[in-house]
Parts: C-alpha cells; sequence; structure tokens
C-alpha cells in the first residue's frame, strides 16, 4: 500500500513537472515575441522621432523662406509704390519744366521780336539821316548804330569856331536837316553831347572856366537852335557835356572835338514793341 501511495506521488510530481516545463516554455515563447514586438516598436518610434525631427527642421526652413519671401514681397511692394510716385512725380515736374521752356521760349521769341522791330525803326531812321545828310562828307558826320542806339557825330568844324560855343550859320543848315528827321520820329528822344579834345580851355572871357564849360555850352547851343529854329520839342531833348574823357582817338585830336547826337527810342516804346509781339498771333503759335 506503501508502495502505491509512494508511486501515485511519483506520478502527481511527474506530471506537475511536465505541465510547468510546458507553460514556462510558452510564456519565454510569449516573452520573445513581445520583446521581438517592443524592439520593433521601439525602432520604428525612433524612426518617427527622426523623421519628425526631420520635418520640424524643414518646416523651420520653409517658414524661414516663407518670412523672407514675405518680406521681399512686402518690400517690392512698397518699392512699387515709391516708384509710382516718383514716377508721378517726375511726370508732374517734367511737364513743368516743359511749361516752363515754352514759356522762356515764347518770351525770348517776343523779346527777339520787339528787338527786330526796334533794329527796324533805327534802320529807318539811320537811312532818313543818311538821306538828308548824304552830300556831306563822311569824315565830318558820321552816322552808326551801337547797341540798338542811333549815333550822329558832327565834326567841331562844322558846327564852331575855334573855342567857341556860338553855332556857326553853315551847321545851322546841318542842324535844320537833323531837326526835320527827329520832327517825323516823335517817339524818340535825344541826347546832345558836346565833345572836347584834352587841350585846355583858356578863353579868358570868365564865363567858360574849362573843357567841361565848354563841352556843355557847345551842347546847349545846338539844343537851343534845335528848339528856337527848327521847333524841336524841348522835352525830348537832353543837353549833356562830356568834356575830354570819351575820345575816339589818342593821336588825331580833331576827331576828339564833336558833338554827338544820340538817339534813344522812348523805354515805354519798346514795352509797346514787346506787347505787341505777345499779341502777335505769327509769334504765338
Amino acid at each position: 500500500m506503501k508502495k502505491i501511495i509512494l508511486g501515485c506521488l511519483g506520478a502527481t510530481l511527474l506530471l506537475s513537472s511536465c505541465v510547468s516545463n510546458k507553460k514556462y516554455g510558452e510564456l519565454e515563447a510569449k516573452q520573445k515575441e513581445t520583446q521581438d514586438l517592443l524592439n520593433s516598436a521601439t525602432v520604428k518610434l525612433n524612426d518617427c522621432l527622426e523623421e519628425k525631427a526631420t520635418n520640424a527642421s524643414k518646416l523651420k526652413t520653409l517658414q524661414d523662406q516663407n518670412s523672407f519671401l514675405q518680406a521681399n514681397n512686402q518690400e517690392l511692394i512698397n518699392n512699387m509704390g515709391n516708384m509710382t510716385t516718383l514716377t508721378s512725380k517726375g511726370a508732374e515736374n517734367l511737364e513743368k519744366s516743359l511749361e516752363s521752356l515754352k514759356e522762356k521760349d515764347l518770351t525770348i521769341r517776343k523779346l527777339q521780336d520787339a528787338i527786330t522791330r526796334r533794329d527796324s525803326v533805327n534802320l529807318s531812321l539811320v537811312q532818313s539821316l543818311k538821306g538828308v545828310l548824304g552830300n556831306l562828307d563822311d569824315e565830318d558826320i558820321q552816322i552808326s548804330v551801337e547797341k540798338g542806339v542811333v549815333f550822329v557825330s558832327i565834326s567841331d568844324k562844322l558846327l564852331f569856331s575855334s573855342g567857341s560855343y556860338n553855332v556857326t550859320n553853315r551847321a545851322k543848315e546841318i542842324l535844320g536837316k537833323v531837326a526835320k528827321v527827329v520832327n517825323n520820329k516823335p517817339d524818340f528822344e535825344f541826347m546832345v553831347e558836346g565833345h572836347t579834345d584834352d587841350v585846355p580851355y583858356r578863353g579868358g572871357s570868365g564865363v567858360l572856366m574849362d573843357n567841361w564849360d565848354l563841352s556843355v555850352k557847345r551842347a546847349t547851343s545846338v539844343v537851343r537852335i534845335l528848339q528856337k529854329d527848327f521847333n524841336v520839342d524841348p522835352k525830348r531833348m537832353t543837353a549833356a557835356g562830356r568834356s575830354e574823357y570819351i575820345p575816339l582817338s589818342m593821336t588825331e585830336k580833331s576827331k576828339n572835338r564833336r558833338t554827338r547826337i544820340v538817339v534813344l527810342p522812348k523805354i515805354d516804346q519798346f514795352y509797346s514793341m514787346i506787347e505787341e509781339g505777345m499779341d502777335d498771333p505769327a509769334i504765338n503759335n
């Protein structure tokens, strides 16, 4: 009986041992499978983390590029706005400049036309003077135009005796011809200038002190003849003495002794010429 009991216990232990080993094997297999799964999941997780880091870096790069492009885009927009503003202002300034140039060109053309008209009047005056004085020796009477002014220079020997300021009879004939021309040009004023040489005046009469006095007296004598004998309006005349200080020659003193009639267009007449030019369709077109 004892042997039977011991045999049963031995069989029970043997069976128990067999079951435990089998379950242990199964558990061990599951543990290995679980470990393999864990290792595989760890590898995948690491791959995902690495991919995430790569993608995050790419995202940061793209964000930076996007910010850069946006900034450049805004700068381009601002520059375009500035360029549009500058272009608009440039066009406006150019238009103003062109308008100013047109106005200046028009003014220049008007002035040129006025000068042309003045020169035409002066030419007509010169021709008239040469017409009435044409038979005289050119050395005694010189007619010229300088800077828009007509000059009639009459030598001393035609007008006065040496050291005198009394007009000779022959000179009155000459002055009468000049008066005829200036009376036909009522819009002109003129100045009679007396000139002497540099030889000191020695009249001894006490009326004249020097060449200044002599030059002035000769000018006033001519003015009086023109007024009293030939009815030239005294308001149009000026008498002036220049003494010896504007010589024509340093060697021929006789050329310096002269009386010069300077014919001047009135300033308001010249302005009238300009205004007429402004109204001239040929100029304004």
